[in-house]
């Protein structure tokens, strides 16, 4: 077996990842630990460790996260969920963890100058889904992408949306906002998102905002929520729209039938973080 690597959060999700793509091939005989130890490279003992710090529940509960059956019931679930949420409005803050969540959209104006005067710190930072690369402006955090070997490409992505700013390089506030965003422990605190879009992908956000952290709904049960029930496909393309991975979060929103779907960061990062919040909310 290959030597542990140190158990930091970032290499905790790259074990997690092959695991994840492993089990997905094999999902049918439902492979038992040993197996997925010696695909992963790692003993059994440290695999359950590190499934056990990353995502603070045992390999064997966190693999029930990944099955087409809890998803299905998780949708069944949330019936209840989304009422709550309609009845609430989607004006308001949401929550994630502990961490409450506002945001403000930017006006056509200030997105046709394509932020002229702005000042945009940005910086690349470990967080438990992998490196990311994170922007943010005086009003709030407006750039969230994960990182797969592309940092150069995801860094043109978001000089191409904020052209006339100012692009400053803060490593040191990128990893600081991080760890807010995925503390090893929720904290309480406030974190404001500054939201690019049409009006009809701003309503999709602020509908997902108002979900709870392991919540999961379909692409009908969100366009519901945005106000528009018939808008699968359009739901779909805001979600695809979406430069704030993770604090909006799309990798809640799976397929009618309990499929995973698509996921803009990676299908098996979209495993993980639906298991992580679940594992984190308890039992459902």
């Amino acid at each position: 077996m290959d030597a542990a690597p140190p158990d930091t959060s970032a290499r905790q999700y790259a074990v997690v990842a092959r695991a994840i793509a492993y089990l997905r091939d094999h999902a049918t005989r439902q492979p038992t630990l040993a197996e997925l130890a010696q695909a992963v490279h790692l003993s059994e003992f440290h695999l359950q460790r590190v499934f056990a710090q990353w995502a603070g529940i045992s390999p064997k509960r966190f693999l029930q996260y990944l099955t087409k059956e809890y998803a299905c019931q998780a949708l069944r679930e949330a019936q209840d969920v989304l009422s709550v949420a309609q009845a609430s409005g989607l004006s308001g803050p949401g929550r994630l963890h502990d961490l409450m969540v506002s945001c403000e959209a930017m006006t056509p104006g200030e997105i046709r100058r394509g932020g002229a005067g702005v000042v945009l710190g940005w910086g690349q930072g470990d967080t438990p889904f992998g490196a990311a690369l994170l922007a943010w402006t005086p009003r709030g955090v407006c750039y969230l992408a994960f990182l797969d070997g592309d940092a150069a490409q995801r860094y043109q992505e978001l000089r191409a949306a904020w052209p006339a700013a100012q692009l400053q390089a803060d490593e040191r506030e990128a990893q600081r906002l991080l760890a807010q965003v995925f503390p090893a422990a929720p904290q309480p605190g406030r974190l404001h998102l500054l939201l690019r879009g049409t009006n009809f992908q701003l309503k999709v956000w602020e509908a997902l905002l108002r979900l709870p952290p392991g919540r999961r709904v379909s692409y009908t049960q969100l366009a519901g929520l945005a106000g528009a029930p018939k808008a699968q496909r359009a739901v779909g393309s805001a979600l695809a729209a979406n430069q704030i991975g993770y604090l909006i979060p799309c990798h809640r929103v799976i397929r009618e039938g309990g499929d995973s779907g698509h996921y803009r960061w990676g299908s098996e990062r979209k495993a993980a973080m639906l298991a992580w919040e679940a594992g984190r909310a308890g039992p459902t």
